[in-house]
């Protein structure tokens, strides 16, 4: 712990200093807000996704992590937290990036802004297998203090709270800038009415499906399978990080054979191998369902609307849909 604080704090004085220089050769040009357009820093893809559909042509918007890269795993560079420091508005998800968690709290300021507050978040729930194992697992990586039993991040992986996240970002957007409010609103009243056809899609889609449980290599569907009736079983925690032990691989072996699951869905930005190893074991196949962490050259679909409608059809042959 004394090496991350060290570490940390030595990356806050670059960033101080970085931000220093910068402000020396700024001159006299207003920030984003006073000029009419918003510089918007997201943590991660969905929330950047989001920020650029809400803001439209007012806004510009970038993510922390770089296409490619595992959100969970985020660390910042100082010019990173010097980006924190000076943009309009910092969007992200307390408890999702821990790196990103202390530069909103030490950088962000008031213009650092929560999602996961108008998602409306909601516990993660360990299954019994992973709570008899990981009590005795000293590894449990203190920098995802997330894990089980605490408070399960993916909310975007339910179109209605992404909606609500829209709704509640116009109103951020539009205390920063009220010339534009109507316009922001516009923007997420679109986005809603987006996000409610892809979920009445998603509710058709998966209304009749022979086998209802959903294996995944991470724990990252559960609001999926809340909105839609849908029981999932993460093969890792929470986060994609959190590797089960040889008897945790065995027992879903069994869950996979008993519940008569076909399909073990491996994912993007995470090494496959221990869902391959959990299908090989059970006698299943694997199919790749996207969480939608971030988007890469492999993504089946080239932004969040068209990914969801791939993950909606690899669940459909998967989970023997009609």
């Amino acid at each position: 712990m004394s090496t991350h604080v060290a570490r940390w704090t030595a990356t806050l004085a670059a960033a101080s200093t970085a931000a220093l220089l910068t402000g020396c050769g700024s001159g006299d040009e207003g920030t984003g807000a006073d000029s009419g357009e918003l510089t918007v820093l997201a943590g991660f893809y969905p929330l950047e996704w989001t920020a650029a559909r809400v803001g439209g042509d007012l806004v510009s918007v970038s993510s922390l992590t770089p296409p490619g890269a595992e959100a969970h795993d985020l660390e910042l560079a100082p010019q990173d937290v010097a980006a924190v420091s000076e943009a309009d508005l910092l969007v992200y998800l307390d408890g999702f990036q821990p790196a990103l968690d202390e530069a909103a709290d030490s950088e962000g300021g008031d213009h650092a802004w929560d999602a996961g507050q108008a998602a409306d978040l909601l516990a993660g729930e360990a299954d019994e297998h992973e709570e008899e194992e990981h009590a005795d697992e000293e590894h449990a990586e203190e920098e995802h203090a997330h894990e089980d039993g605490a408070v399960d991040p993916h909310f975007w992986l339910d179109p209605t709270r992404l909606a609500s996240v829209g709704d509640a970002l116009a109103d951020r957007m539009a205390e920063l800038n009220p010339d534009n409010a109507s316009t922001y609103e516009a923007n997420a009243a679109a986005l809603r009415a987006d996000l409610e056809a892809l979920d009445q899609e998603m509710e058709t889609g998966l209304s009749n499906c022979s086998v209802s449980t959903v294996v995944t290599g991470h724990d990252a569907f559960g609001y999926l399978g809340a909105r839609y009736g849908l029981e999932v079983v993460g093969i890792s925690g929470l986060s994609p990080s959190q590797e089960p032990s040889a008897s945790q691989l065995a027992e879903l072996a069994t869950l996979v054979r008993e519940r008569g699951v076909t399909t073990v869905y491996t994912e993007t930005l995470v090494d496959p191998a221990v869902a391959e190893t959990v299908a090989e074991e059970a006698g299943a196949r694997t199919a790749v369902l996207d969480p939608i962490e971030g988007l890469t050259d492999e993504s089946d679909g080239e932004d969040y609307l068209q990914v969801m409608r791939a993950n909606l059809a690899t669940l459909q042959e998967g989970q023997s849909c009609s």
